[in-house]
C-alpha cells in the first residue's frame, strides 16, 4: 500500500491537451466556479474555472444546458482552469454529454487541467469527450472477382 502522502503522477490523455493556466486569472475562493461562453461557428466554447463539485455543478446545469441549446453542433469545453473536480462534477459533464448526443450534438473537452485529466483517466472516461477524428476514406482498389 502506498503512503497516504504519495502523489500519483500527472496523467495526460494525448487527445486532451493541458494548458498551463490562464494568464492573469486570479485564483478563485474555494467552492467558486466561473464560466465564460463564446460562439465559434456551430459550436459554443465554454471555459470553466474554479471548482466543479455538487453545489457548483448544480448551479452550472442550466447555463450549460442553455449554451448547448444555442449551439448547432455542441460545446467545446476548456477545463484547464479547474482546480478541483469530483464525481458529482463529472456527473454534470456526463449528463450534459447525454443531452447533447440525444440532440445530435457533441461535447468535447479541448483543454483540461491535471485534476480533471486524472479523474477522466482513472475512470476511463477521457474518450467520451475526445474531439471526433476526421473521417478519412481510403477507397480500396477494386479487384476482379475470381470464379
Amino acid at each position: 500500500m502506498q503512503h497516504p502522502s504519495h502523489r500519483a503522477p500527472s496523467l495526460t490523455a494525448p487527445a486532451l491537451p493541458r494548458r498551463s493556466g490562464h494568464a492573469g486569472a486570479k485564483p478563485l475562493p474555494p467552492g467558486q466556479t466561473v464560466t465564460s461562453y463564446a460562439t465559434s461557428g456551430d459550436r459554443v466554447r465554454v471555459t470553466v474555472r474554479g471548482e466543479l463539485d455538487l453545489v457548483s455543478g448544480n448551479r452550472l446545469r442550466n447555463p450549460l444546458g442553455e449554451a448547448l441549446a444555442t449551439s448547432t453542433g455542441g460545446l467545446d469545453l476548456d477545463l484547464s482552469g479547474l482546480t478541483f473536480c469530483d464525481c458529482a462534477g463529472l456527473t454534470v459533464l456526463l449528463e450534459l454529454r447525454r443531452r447533447a448526443l440525444s440532440r445530435g450534438k457533441t461535447i468535447t473537452i479541448q483543454h483540461t487541467s491535471p485534476t480533471v485529466d486524472r479523474l477522466l483517466r482513472l475512470l476511463g472516461a477521457q474518450d467520451l469527450f475526445t474531439p471526433p477524428r476526421p473521417h478519412r476514406s481510403n477507397p480500396r482498389p477494386l479487384t476482379p472477382a475470381t470464379a
